[in-house]
C-alpha cells in the first residue's frame, strides 16, 4: 500500500560509532524522501566522525576509519541535511530511541536548530512489536518474503523500513494510513523530549520519566528543587532534554 502523505516524508537510518547517543557519532546516513507526489529522492552519505570507529561498530556495519578518512564531518554537511529534513515527517526502525534523539544532537552540536514541533515521527519498529515482535530483518522477510542483504547497512535499513512500513499497511486493515494515526500509534509515551526524558501526562503536563522525581510535574520540581535544573544543564543529558527543560523553566518566569 502507498503512503497517504499530507507532508513529505523522510525515512532515515544511521550507522555510528555506537549506542551512546551523548558521545557516540554518525558514521553514515541514509535516507529516502517520499513526496505526497510519490516522487522519491535517494542518498547515502559517509561521515568522518571526527573519533576512532570502534572495532565492535566495525564489525556490525564494516565502516572503518580509513573508509571515512576523506569524509565531510557532520558539521559540513548539516545545513544541507537540515533542508532535507524541513517541513518533513520522519520515520524509521527503532529511530523515536536512537537514530531521532541521535541526528538532532549532532544537529544541536554543529549549531543548527530543527524545530521538532512541526514533525511527525513513526518508527515502525514499534509497530512491528505491537503486532509482532521481531527485529527489522525479521519484519522484512514476514511483511515482504525477502531475505534483508547487507543488513546493518544504512541504504539497506531505510529501503527495509519504507517497505516494512507500506506492508504493515497492506496486512493490517486496523492500522490508519494516517501519518498523525501512526506517529501516535508508533510512540510508547508522548514524550515532550527526544530521549523520553520528560514525557506529557494524561492533562498535558512535563513530568519526569526517570529519577528520585519521576512522574511529578517539571515545573513544581523546578519551583520545589532548582538546583535540579542546573544538575541536569551540568549533567550527561542530551542538548534536546536541556533544551526543553530550559523552555520550561523560561515559561515559570
Amino acid at each position: 500500500m502507498e503512503l497517504n502523505l499530507r507532508n513529505p516524508i523522510v525515512f532515515f537510518d544511521l550507522e555510528t560509532t555506537g549506542t551512546n547517543i551523548l558521545r557516540d557519532k554518525i558514521v553514515e546516513i541514509s535516507y529516502i524522501k517520499v513526496m505526497p507526489s510519490g516522487a522519491e529522492t535517494e542518498r547515502t552519505l559517509r561521515i568522518n566522525p571526527g573519533i576512532p570507529i570502534p572495532a565492535e561498530a566495525t564489525a556490525v556495519h564494516h565502516i572503518t576509519d580509513e573508509d571515512v578518512k576523506e569524509c565531510p564531518t557532520f558539521k559540513q554537511v548539516a545545513q544541507d541535511l537540515a533542508k532535507v529534513f524541513l517541513g518533513c515527517d520522519i520515520a524509521g526502525f527503532n529511530s523515536n530511541r536512537f537514530d531521532v534523539p541521535l541526528l538532532m544532537q549532532e544537529f544541536s552540536l554543529a549549531g543548527v536548530d530543527i524545530d521538532l514541533a512541526r514533525h511527525k515521527f513513526i518508527d515502525v519498529q514499534n509497530i512491528f512489536h505491537k503486532m509482532e515482535q521481531r527485529t527489522l530483518v525479521a519484519a522484512y522477510k514476514f511483511y515482504c518474503g525477502k531475505d534483508l542483504e547487507e543488513a546493518h547497512s544504512a541504504n539497506a535499513d531505510t529501503s527495509a523500513t519504507y517497505e516494512v512500513l507500506k506492508a504493515q499497511l497492506d496486512r493490517y486493515p486496523s492500522l490508519k494510513n494516517d501519518i498523525a494515526y501512526l506517529s501516535e500509534f508508533s510512540c510508547h509515551n508522548k514524550n515532550a523530549d527526544l530521549m523520553g526524558r520528560i514525557i506529557f501526562n494524561n492533562e498535558d503536563k512535563e513530568v519526569f520519566n526517570f529519577g528520585k522525581y519521576k512522574g511529578e510535574e517539571v515545573e513544581k520540581v523546578f519551583r520545589r528543587d532548582p538546583g535540579y535544573y542546573s544538575w541536569m544543564m551540568q549533567g550527561e543529558f542530551a542538548e534536546n532534554t536541556k533544551q526543553v527543560i530550559t523552555r520550561i523553566r523560561m515559561r515559570m518566569k
